[in-house]
């Protein structure tokens, strides 16, 4: 199917919780991120509170990042001292007693969760906590893993696009988790007006190399094939938490009972920076062996090699499409995630007056 609206860049939804950073990043120096094209100042407060200004004086525009932390939740411009406290109200000015009361810059709701520091750069009066996404495996009881974040040259829904059809491990990481009996099984994708879910069941098959070492660190010495899954969860407008594992052949995985087997989720949530840069924030969660941090550290680390490899394509991707302005997308059935991703993005930016309302390619449902 053509499709020429999945080969443009996509504008981002700015109603939304976006990550701006892993939580041991804020602290009290300020650090300097851009979240769906707004510059950030973000930091604590000597409580602990996290705080997320636009990172430009009310005065020249000088960047607040620049500056230094002053008293309990201040922050001082590096040009010419101006302070302002943590809701973006300035108070002190140099050389005058009286504060010009326009003098603020704006201050972003903030919320930290699941390891991570969320922020609004939308509505302030539509940032309810209740919308952040849910990646409870971060932080939940039973679950342990680490993770990374990559800064991709590339706009943020290709890194959707790679993130909803994994048929591309069976070519890109044939040495770790692909393997043929990827393209060749079926899948089913369903929606909702947030979400998208795609699920694909491999019984009776040979663990990848990847799957076998972590079969192995539950249960040394296993031999024989395996039931393998992958179901890929979407939700508005970028966070994919996927829920992959393993299990010995038969013993009743796809029915639900994983005790034969090893699970883990591929934790993923991708803020955009600017049209062709994003920051994706990705861990590896596991259920087994939660006491060993050499596991921890090798799949950190081996997942980190897998996502190079999807790095260096994706910014190859994006160098394509803008060195090819007027050719167009083709869709596969594989691509009926993604697709449906782009649609929930679509409609937001609708929604939001940021894309014109117009039909979309036509997706089966």
């Amino acid at each position: 199917m053509k499709d020429s609206t999945v080969n443009k860049v996509l504008d981002y939804p700015r109603n939304a919780w976006y990550v701006a950073a892993w939580d041991h990043e804020v602290n009290r120096n300020i650090l300097s991120r851009t979240v769906a094209g707004r510059p950030l100042a973000i930091y604590r407060t000597e409580d602990g509170q996290p705080v997320a200004l636009a990172d430009a004086c009310w005065h020249r525009l000088a960047p607040l990042s620049m500056g230094k932390l002053v008293g309990r939740d201040g922050i001082q411009c590096p040009y010419h001292g101006i302070r302002y406290n943590s809701a973006g109200r300035c108070i002190s000015m140099p050389a005058q007693e009286t504060i010009n009361p326009s003098a603020t810059v704006p201050s972003f709701p903030v919320v930290e969760r699941f390891r991570f520091v969320w922020v609004w750069v939308g509505d302030p009066t539509l940032a309810e906590p209740s919308l952040v996404p849910d990646m409870s495996q971060m932080d939940a009881a039973g679950w342990t893993g680490d993770g990374l974040t990559i800064e991709v040259a590339c706009n943020y829904q290709l890194v959707l696009d790679n993130l909803m059809d994994l048929t591309h491990e069976e070519f890109l990481h044939g040495s770790s988790i692909g393997q043929e009996e990827l393209s060749e099984s079926d899948f089913v994708t369903s929606h909702t007006d947030t979400t998208v879910t795609v699920e694909r069941w491999m019984l009776d098959i040979a663990p990848p190399p990847f799957w076998l070492k972590n079969m192995r660190d539950r249960f040394p010495g296993f031999e024989g094939n395996v039931d393998r899954w992958q179901i890929i969860h979407f939700e508005a407008p970028s966070t994919i938490c996927i829920d992959v594992g393993v299990a010995k052949a038969g013993t009743g995985a796809p029915q639900g009972d994983r005790s034969q087997g090893v699970n883990g989720y591929v934790m993923n949530t991708i803020t955009p920076e600017r049209d062709r840069s994003c920051h994706y924030f990705w861990s590896f969660q596991r259920n087994y062996r939660l006491e060993s941090q050499l596991i921890t550290t090798q799949l950190r680390d081996g997942v980190s090699r897998v996502f190079k490899e999807d790095e260096d394509m994706l910014i190859a991707q994006q160098a394509a499409i803008d060195a090819n302005p007027d050719y167009e997308f083709y869709s596969l059935n594989i691509d009926s995630g993604g697709m449906w991703v782009r649609r929930l993005i679509e409609r937001r930016l609708e929604a939001e007056g940021l894309l014109p309302a117009a039909p979309v390619a036509a997706i089966a449902s």
